[in-house]
């Protein structure tokens, strides 16, 4: 019998346990003590919103699919049709292998070789770590084609309210900035300062019946360099996820727009190297010249009120 999401991995560190997953080489599951950390979802049903994936060579959106790099107008097939986007790259539903793995840590693996929309090839590996602090999530993206290539990154984690809502949850994201982004297409059309706005989340507040799908920007770091997003649980635990400089986004997504068994279970707390639509804008895309190498950090814990 065939599992939708493919082979099951399992990594342990003390009372913490991870599910990563073959098909699109996300992470499944993440426990503490037999409490939710990240949403989970049952192995023998397809993902749906992008649930805990990789999202390369791009994340988020792209404007009909379509890019210029170094001259060249690309088309990539149209994976959100109803408002005519390539969304969230081209790895999602491909099979991923384990490259390493120990009982605290695995390293998934494939090769995106050149096909029409990205002639171009990469080697990605994605390491998933367990250890006191929690999990790490380490990605390195390398050209290994023969020409320049256009690359960002992200990953689509949704933290775990606990039992219920998140509606009955607070919220605090460390962000100064909002992308502004269109009704219909939700591509991006300016920014605004978070200040005075009800966009401000820079302290805890309830997310009861508010709507999220948004980026922000500007974050503020800690001397580690790293920006943290906080879910408060009504049960005294905090989810707590953390991105290193190589994301300088994170997008919010509430959940409304997913199936009713999955609508606001979950928020989607998703690390982003560059905003959407950047294939077309270039804003924040690296480009990799061949053998050079990208990467990037981002990590979740949870930390309960008496700690």
């Amino acid at each position: 019998m065939i599992i939708a999401s493919g082979e099951q991995h399992v990594v342990q560190f003390g009372d913490q346990r991870a599910v990563v997953v073959e098909v699109g080489g996300g992470i499944r599951s993440f426990t503490d003590r037999d409490r939710d950390v990240l949403q989970d979802y049952p192995p023998s049903v397809m993902c749906d919103g992008a649930h805990g994936t990789p999202l390369i060579p791009w994340p988020n959106r792209l404007a009909d699919g379509r890019y210029r790099f170094d001259g060249v107008v690309h088309q990539l097939p149209l994976t959100e049709p109803d408002k005519h986007n390539a969304i969230h790259g081209l790895l999602r539903w491909r099979s991923w292998r384990p490259v390493d793995q120990t009982r605290e840590a695995i390293v998934m693996g494939i090769r995106l070789h050149p096909e029409p929309g990205y002639p171009f090839g990469l080697d990605v590996q994605v390491s998933y770590r367990l250890d006191a602090a929690g999990l790490t999530v380490r990605t390195t993206a390398t050209n290994v084609g023969e020409v320049d290539c256009p690359f960002a990154c992200g990953q689509h984690p949704y933290l775990s309210p606990g039992d219920g809502l998140i509606d009955l949850c607070r919220l605090e994201v460390p962000a100064r900035t909002r992308i502004v982004t269109d009704a219909t297409r939700q591509l991006p059309v300016g920014k605004k300062p978070v200040e005075g706005t009800a966009f401000n989340w820079r302290w805890p507040r309830p997310l009861e019946s508010v709507r999220l799908d948004d980026p922000f920007t500007d974050l503020s770091r800690d001397e580690e360099g790293r920006a943290w997003v906080r879910l408060h649980r009504p049960d005294g635990s905090t989810v707590e996820l953390w991105v290193d400089r190589a994301y300088p986004i994170v997008e919010l997504f509430t959940g409304d727009t997913l199936t009713a068994s999955r609508r606001r279970r979950g928020l989607g707390v998703e690390p982003m190297s560059a905003p959407p639509n950047s294939f077309q804008s270039g804003e924040l895309v690296q480009r990799l010249r061949p053998g050079q190498s990208w990467t990037g950090e981002w990590g979740v814990r949870m930390v309960d009120r008496s700690s």
